[in-house]
């Protein structure tokens, strides 16, 4: 076979897999429970609780290691390989099962299957087909038993340990899946965030505007690892219970152009944000701005003075996103010329600080603001930044509060 031809083969495979489920990535469902657990076919749940090797279709399985994702969810998972020869003929199905269990309670086992509608493929077809699967988890040990058969019910089969934990530096940090617990990946980044407690009293109102842009400027579109953590940052944001209200200013630095506006929300509108983001043109180029000399710092100007201008009256303003690194930075005047009565501070996204490691334009602003800027690299990164910056507004507002009372 050519090898556009395999190709062909490969990426058909790849949409069969991702049309099963439209809502997670991996296309994987949980499977619910009856009461008497789920429905699984005999044979299945025999090579389950055997837990043995099997190749009689023959594959190769890789497990991932657990990891924090910057959605504060342990993510853990699988990739597998299937000669191409395997799957020859006319159409074939394959059905992956597979159970995650919590150490020492089997009766929280989930279950997931994923069924795979393979294409016609030529019986000389070389090379492989590659498909991947994956499940979110909380702090604690697991066993995974697996499986995948074809109509032929060939079956592969193999069994792994999966343990998610946090240095014991980070173990303060609120995760979102409880302990041994097992949950469904999630495809959807713009799902709606539940309900917060919030703390009693007048809470915190803060202004989040954030750069939904690539890290790398001449990238034309964000990458899903850069836009789901630019979305946990706006979610860890959301869940602090000493905030109350939000307002929300979603911008493209790229483009130029502040496409989405929330203002004095009690909760961010995830899905709103979600729909704003599929409307933006991607990867087109405004003339205009090509021909107009230093466009991006006049429209980074502009930004910095409306949203931090007088009208403000958030108890404080919060930059978030990856560098911006423009060719020229914002005048200085323009930026000492704001009347600030609040705290500035800087999410700066950045997976390798190594590479650019001096300040983009949004943090010189900042800077000349007298704010506070924070290295957003790791998950804990995010997590204790959130957690020193809230902090420090309510400090602030509550030292507004005893002068203005001194003042009386």
């Amino acid at each position: 076979m050519r090898h556009n031809q395999f190709m062909q083969v490969r990426l058909l495979l790849w949409l069969a897999a991702g049309s099963a489920a439209t809502t997670n990535t991996w296309a994987q469902l949980m499977m619910q429970s009856g009461p008497h657990g789920p429905r699984i076919h005999g044979t299945d749940l025999a090579v389950l609780e055997a837990g043995d090797t099997r190749k009689d279709l023959p594959c190769s399985l890789q497990p991932d290691k657990a990891y924090l994702g910057f959605d504060m969810r342990f993510h853990s998972g699988f990739d597998v390989q299937v000669p191409l020869k395997e799957l020859a003929g006319n159409e074939n199905m394959l059905t992956m099962l597979f159970r995650v269990t919590p150490d020492g309670q089997p009766e929280s086992a989930k279950y997931f299957v994923h069924r795979i509608r393979v294409p016609q493929i030529e019986e000389e077809a070389k090379g492989d087909t590659y498909l991947e699967g994956g499940f979110d988890l909380g702090e604690g040990k697991y066993k995974v038993d697996w499986l995948m058969r074809d109509r032929a019910e060939r079956v592969c089969a193999h069994s792994w340990d999966v343990e998610a934990s946090l240095p014991a530096k980070d173990k303060q940090m609120a995760l979102v899946v409880p302990a041994n617990a097992v949950e469904q990946m999630h495809g959807d980044q713009f799902q709606p965030e539940p309900a917060v407690q919030r703390e009693p009293g007048e809470g915190l109102h803060v202004k989040i505007v954030m750069n939904f842009a690539p890290q790398r400027t001449t990238a034309s579109a964000l990458k899903p690892t850069d836009l789901a953590a630019l979305v946990a940052i706006l979610r860890t944001l959301s869940r602090d219970p000493r905030i109350a209200r939000f307002t929300l200013v979603a911008f493209n630095m790229n483009d130029q152009k502040v496409f989405h506006r929330q203002e004095l929300v009690e909760r961010i509108d995830f899905p709103a944000l979600g729909k704003s983001m599929n409307q933006v043109a991607v990867g087109t180029v405004n003339l205009k701005h090509m021909v107009e000399k230093h466009s991006s710092t006049t429209f980074l100007t502009k930004l910095i003075g409306d949203e931090c201008g007088p009208s403000t009256r958030a108890d404080a303003v919060v930059f978030a996103g990856p560098k911006a690194m423009l060719d020229q930075n914002v005048p200085s005047d323009e930026v000492k010329a704001l009347e600030l009565a609040y705290p500035v501070f800087y999410m700066n996204y950045i997976l390798n600080p190594q590479a650019t490691p001096w300040r983009d334009a949004i943090g010189v602003a900042v800077k000349q603001m007298k704010g506070v800027e924070y290295t957003i690299t790791r998950p804990r990164d995010l997590w204790f930044s959130i957690s020193e910056m809230v902090g420090r507004i309510v400090k602030f507002r509550n030292g507004k509060t005893v002068a203005a009372v001194s003042s009386q």
